[in-house]
């Protein structure tokens, strides 16, 4: 690994189940450099690495070979147990070694972090939530991911799984989630939770994003959109009732639909242990980029 002092940028990796993203900060944390590569995980996990190492690659060569640190966002967690990577909504990942196997094809050392601390490490440094202490980053997009960041660090915990909301049990008699267990939040307020809902009550394929973009509603499907709104405001108000949070920032594919900051803002609330709540829930500021931007900082460790 380079000097510490000759270390003049930090690069990102957001692993995700459908695409790869690569960014180079400086060392003001500017982004002076993105690209994106399809993960391919339907592939299998060479496929995945050498997308990886492709993604690096032209990083590194962007950059031309200088010294930097490498932090990799990527759904799930590393096991304390086994050191193996469990929970990851790309299944063809969990049981393996993935840190290991990245800094192996990469031939780097580096850090591996979930990519929903990786976001909202990113939004309270340097997004929509710099101005808050205790910060909670939701992910609503494929899946549902969360993380804490408290002053500026991120709250992780012995077994490595703080802020995990998506697989917190809100119906014990819902849907099977991939975890094993049943009704977990990720089953109803996930982009593939609503359309997994919208195939089993309509018969039909159409995304999460485009059915809750629709104009009009049938009333099987103002049905299952209150159902969504019912279940966030459920998710969200158990959230606030233990940790009182300053700020929740929603990422994600589902957090542009602006009825979230409205109708399911008041959903959430309604829910709170208190005849008033104050918790702003805000859209993140960096968009598509905070996870990548996250998992440069969290590789930053490396260097700082």
């Amino acid at each position: 690994m380079a000097e510490r002092r000759l270390t003049k940028f930090h690069i990102g990796i957001d692993l995700g189940g459908t695409k790869i993203e690569v960014a180079a900060l400086n060392k003001t944390h500017d982004v002076i450099f993105r690209e994106r590569v399809e993960t391919g995980a339907n592939k299998g996990t060479e496929h995945i690495l050498n997308q990886i190492f492709k993604a690096y690659q032209s990083a590194t060569q962007y950059i031309k070979n200088a010294a930097h640190s490498v932090g990799v966002g990527a759904p799930g967690s590393i096991s304390t147990k086994s050191g193996l990577l469990r929970n990851s909504n790309t299944t063809c990942l969990n049981g393996l070694p993935l840190q290991k196997l990245i800094e192996k094809k990469l031939n780097t050392k580096l850090i591996l972090e979930n990519d929903a601390n990786c976001f909202a490490l990113a939004e309270a440094i340097m997004g929509a939530a710099i101005n808050y202490n205790l910060v909670f980053g939701v992910i609503m997009g494929t899946g549902c991911g969360g993380g804490f960041v408290i002053n500026k660090q991120l709250r992780i915990g012995p077994q490595l799984i703080a802020g995990e909301w998506g697989h917190s049990i809100i119906n014990p008699m819902g849907p099977k989630c991939y975890c094993g267990k049943q009704g977990c939040v990720e089953t109803y307020i996930s982009g593939s939770g609503l359309e997994n809902d919208i195939k089993k009550n309509l018969k039909k394929h159409i995304t999460a994003k485009d059915f809750l973009n629709q104009k009009s509603y049938s009333q099987v499907e103002k049905k299952i959109i209150d159902n969504f709104y019912y279940y966030f405001g459920l998710s969200l108000s158990n959230i606030i009732n233990i940790i009182d949070p300053d700020v929740i920032v929603l990422g994600g594919g589902l957090s542009q639909q602006k009825e979230l900051y409205s109708y399911g803002k008041q959903e959430v609330y309604k829910n709170i242990f208190s005849d008033y709540c104050m918790t702003p829930i805000i859209k993140n500021k960096l968009g598509d980029s905070a996870g990548v931007i996250g998992a440069a900082l969290i590789g930053a460790k490396l260097v700082c």
